[in-house]
């Protein structure tokens, strides 16, 4: 059994992570470009994006912020956490196997068939740097003996997790979305940073924009030749695939809708928009826009804006560049582990 670390040999372990992460070595790089054969959607583009958002959160600053500590602490409680990962976009599970061993517990980790790959990679050269960390992490394909569970899904499967695992303390998300705030007067530096948090992993994230409050009478024309840039997507042909088909479905329907030949527009008062469209809906009043966004929190993950607001907004561009405590559907998954008893 390895030895029992203390927070400040956790952080430093991490730090030294972020570093290695920002130079990748040639495995690394040969997992970067392999990745989409094991999934179509990670590209090495998309690969690289999640490698860059892991390395910047990842710093002895922010690490020391996110858990202040010492050397003669309390190493930790040492439970065993099961986690059920999500495998949308690459390595979307690592934040929850940190926050695990961050707090001194042990990660019992089932992978997502989407995401076998990656995150076994980076808790390997972690175990490189601190072997201490070499029994806190273990791969396996069926939970058992654990004290506490986070589990990832859908809004389907969380009915599932919310059953079978009521009995011990847990966390279980479901769909989430997010939206941006338009005010009209965006400048092209913002909607190109609106442009990333729509098609960065091509929209499949909970952090991607999948959903446009506008202004009453708002010309999306100004918004098309912001994200102009972005038309390359659709050279994807899962991506391609999908804007075809929910094309075709709005021709023969006779949906009102707006085309930029790469993305769709459609006016509609959910939040979920399918892969390859992105939905809007007009207002007329901003708080009363903040209000109704404020009763339909548990459905979305972030809120993008570029002005002030009432509400907890994320500047344009950063949606896909979280901090380490900005934690899935604003639940704190470290005052979770730490309560554990």
């Amino acid at each position: 059994m390895s030895e029992n670390l203390t927070t400040r040999q956790r952080l430093a372990a991490f730090a030294r992570l972020g570093e290695v992460l920002h130079t990748p070595d040639g495995q690394l790089t040969e997992l970067i470009n392999s990745a989409k054969q094991f999934n179509a959607w990670f590209t090495p583009e998309s690969v690289k994006n999640a490698l860059k958002a892991i390395a910047a959160m990842l710093n002895t600053a922010d690490l020391e912020k996110w858990i202040p500590g010492n050397d003669d602490e309390n190493p930790g409680s040492g439970k065993s956490v099961g986690l059920i990962l999500a495998g949308n976009i690459p390595l979307v599970g690592f934040h929850d196997i940190l926050c695990v061993i961050a707090t001194g517990n042990k990660a019992l980790v089932k992978l997502s068939s989407q995401d076998k790959v990656l995150i076994p990679y980076i808790i390997n050269k972690l175990v490189e740097i601190e072997p201490g960390f070499n029994d806190k992490v273990e791969f396996i394909e069926k939970l058992t003996g654990f004290d506490a569970v986070i589990a990832t899904g859908s809004n389907n499967t969380s009915r599932y997790f919310e059953y079978y695992f009521n009995r011990v303390p847990h966390i279980i998300r479901k769909n989430r979305n997010s939206v941006a705030i338009l005010k009209g007067d965006e400048s092209a530096e913002e909607l190109l940073g609106l442009g990333h948090d729509i098609f960065d992993y091509f929209g499949l994230g909970c952090r991607n924009v999948s959903k446009l409050y506008v202004p009453r009478g708002y010309d999306f024309k100004h918004f098309f030749e912001g994200i102009e840039s972005f038309k390359p997507v659709i050279d994807h042909h899962k991506y391609n695939n999908n804007y075809d088909y929910n094309k075709s479905i709005y021709l023969v329907n006779l949906d009102k809708h707006l085309d930029n030949g790469f993305l769709l527009v459609k006016e509609d008062e959910r939040l979920a928009s399918p892969l390859a469209v992105l939905y809007y809906q007009e207002y007329d009043d901003i708080r009363v826009l903040e209000k109704d966004i404020t009763e339909r929190s548990d459905e979305i993950q972030c809120v993008i804006s570029g002005d002030d607001s009432s509400l907890r907004t994320v500047k344009f561009g950063a949606s896909q560049s979280p901090e380490l405590w900005d934690y899935a559907d604003g639940v704190d998954t470290i005052a979770f582990l730490t309560s554990i008893k």
